[in-house]
């Protein structure tokens, strides 16, 4: 079978769907998290998924929805927080890390299912994945109006809610919700460290170039689409992991944040 067959080969249909809908999104949740300087935060989600991962197989139970469950406990125990800062991230990024090489011990396969979430194999996901993204993006798109615009009001005027007499709660909790979700995802499929990068990378060189809020969150998801697309095609071509494939490619895109702002940005 020659390289073209193999690219549309109906066996990689649903890993390429899912990828291409997770890659945007994980920038666009890389966006907002850079926007609450939570950029770490992305870091501490991928490692408590991959967590959750392991220990759900170690428990012989589905690791994708075990993986989900634990990053969303994580994220309600967050927003039950009155403070969380990078600190916390940090620590919960240590924790979720030895619990999961510690629970890869109580594992038949743990070696190889730690292994998978490194590499991070797109290729052998299933139904399950695109179903869950499918109610990821039903979810995100009814919400994300009401969520950027008061996260956007947070950030920008922090005391307007408390004069008003309003909480942030109710938004902040459901954003953790909604990103966590999505970093689960992405985990689970692409590895932790390539869905790390595509909330990182994409938001970073956007936040330099882009000329506003809305061209930020377009740029971010176009660069996350292309370094995904060109990630997908590049490993099955070399016939190697997928996810260090895309790791590399995000890195060389980071470049682009030393060329100089764009005429936009310098008026």
């Amino acid at each position: 079978m020659s390289f073209l067959e193999l690219l549309v080969d109906p066996m990689f249909r649903t890993p390429l769907v899912v990828g291409a809908v997770l890659a945007p999104a994980m920038a666009l949740v890389g966006a907002y998290l850079r926007l609450r300087e939570e950029w770490l935060a992305a870091l501490a989600w991928t490692q408590v998924a991959a967590a959750g991962a392991v220990l759900a197989a170690a428990a012989h139970i589905p690791v994708l929805p075990g993986a989900i469950a634990t990053a969303l406990l994580a994220a309600g125990a967050k927003g039950m927080l009155r403070r969380v800062g990078n600190d916390h991230f940090a620590l919960l990024m240590g924790l979720s890390w030895g619990v999961t090489l510690l629970g890869a011990g109580f594992c038949p396969h743990g070696e190889h299912m730690a292994r998978v979430l490194l590499d991070g194999q797109l290729y052998f996901v299933g139904r399950d994945h695109l179903v869950m993204v499918t109610v990821l993006v039903v979810a995100g798109a009814a919400t994300h109006g009401w969520l950027s615009r008061r996260l956007l009001i947070t950030r920008l005027f922090p005391d307007l809610f408390s004069a008003s007499g309003l909480s942030t709660r109710s938004h902040l909790v459901a954003f953790d919700l909604l990103a966590v979700l999505a970093i689960a995802l992405a985990t689970t499929a692409m590895g932790v460290m390539a869905t790390f990068m595509l909330v990182l990378v994409p938001p970073w060189v956007a936040w330099r170039h882009a000329s506003g809020w809305r061209a930020t969150l377009v740029l971010s998801a176009g660069l996350a689409a292309g370094a995904y697309l060109a990630a997908f095609v590049l490993a099955l071509a070399v016939d190697q992991p997928f996810g260090p494939v895309l790791v590399v490619i995000l890195a060389l895109l980071a470049a682009a944040r030393l060329l100089p702002p764009g005429l936009s940005r310098q008026r």
